[in-house]
């Protein structure tokens, strides 16, 4: 890409966002649950829609390629870091409404992307509303989880998702339906179609319960995650879809790769689904281990492990500004 296009870019965007939601060749490890990954040569974080529509007709306009990031909890950023401009939607961009009431007697619930799943379950469960129990503790946001349908325990998004509002490039915007997402294990429509859309809010419905039930279901899924996960140290999650009638974290087990290492990454000890950066490793590392995992697998099991974490970047060192 033109560096002299970025340039124009960012002259641009320094009208529109402050000093602080917008920086120049920021670390991925900062924004990665995996805590490796080169840095993106521009990024910013929209309080707004109307920063996010401003972000997009500026990068279309010089032809700068748009990347748009959420928690990072299920990224991988090569080593060479993220070409172009990275919308972040985070804290800046995170508010979750006051429950609506349905003439049925469910509730609406409505939060905009960058909103953690964390704090989406706890605004649930302060007013009584049961359906979310199963993402307590998924290390998400809103965004993120509708645009891989994410789930655990038993429940998916897909589940309580009614409405998901996107911006288009152009900054229209478009409001799908649940039966409008195509969503299904991992997958929703944001994943097979290169519009460049940008999820910028999610509405879920759910039921009214008691409050402490909900609150112990909660626990009680917190205390599973952390006997069974490794929590302390940085990882995407399960790092592979599970194969059908399978489970990724059993085969790579079965196949004596617990505590497997390449270089400052390894296949964690306590689950094998998760492969860990427990030793500063760089993304390079971490995908020889995918791979490395993916040809035991498939050697010793005929079954061939697909990555459920997103992979992006350069392999080569972006330049300045």
């Amino acid at each position: 890409m033109e560096q002299e296009a970025l340039a124009r870019l960012t002259e641009k965007l320094q009208k529109t966002f402050g000093k602080k939601q917008l920086l120049e060749m920021v670390p991925m490890s900062r924004y990665t649950t995996l805590h490796l990954g080169g840095p993106a040569q521009l990024l910013c974080e929209p309080s707004g829609t109307e920063q996010i529509a401003a972000a997009l007709s500026a990068a279309a306009e010089e032809n700068v390629p748009v990347t748009i990031l959420g928690n990072g909890s299920n990224l991988l950023v090569r080593d060479g870091g993220i070409s172009g401009l990275v919308i972040h939607l985070g804290d800046h961009f995170s508010e979750v409404g006051e429950p609506v009431p349905l003439p049925d007697g469910r509730y609406a619930l409505t939060a905009q992307a960058g909103a953690t799943l964390q704090k989406l379950c706890n605004v649930a469960a302060d007013n009584a509303l049961t359906g979310l129990e199963f993402a307590y503790g998924i290390p998400g946001t809103v965004g993120g989880a509708i645009c891989m349908n994410a789930g655990a325990y038993g429940g998916e998004m897909k589940d309580v998702v009614s409405v998901v509002t996107a911006m288009l490039p152009d900054g229209s915007t478009v409001a799908y339906s649940n039966e409008e997402l195509n969503m299904s294990y991992r997958h929703t429509r944001f994943m097979d179609e290169s519009k460049g859309e940008i999820i910028t809010s999610v509405t879920v419905i759910l039921d009214k319960n008691d409050e402490e039930t909900i609150r112990a279901t909660m626990r009680e899924f917190s205390a599973r995650r952390r006997e069974k996960q490794p929590l302390t140290v940085p990882s995407c999650g399960s790092t592979f879809k599970r194969p059908v009638g399978q489970f990724a974290g059993t085969l790579i087990d079965q196949c004596g790769l617990k505590g497997y290492r390449v270089g400052g990454a390894s296949v964690s000890t306590l689950h094998a689904g998760f492969l860990v950066n427990d030793e500063n490793g760089t993304a390079a590392d971490y995908l020889a281990l995918i791979g490395a995992v993916q040809g035991r697998v498939y050697e010793l099991t005929g079954v061939m492990l697909e990555p459920e974490v997103r992979i992006i970047g350069e392999e080569a060192p972006l330049e300045l500004v």
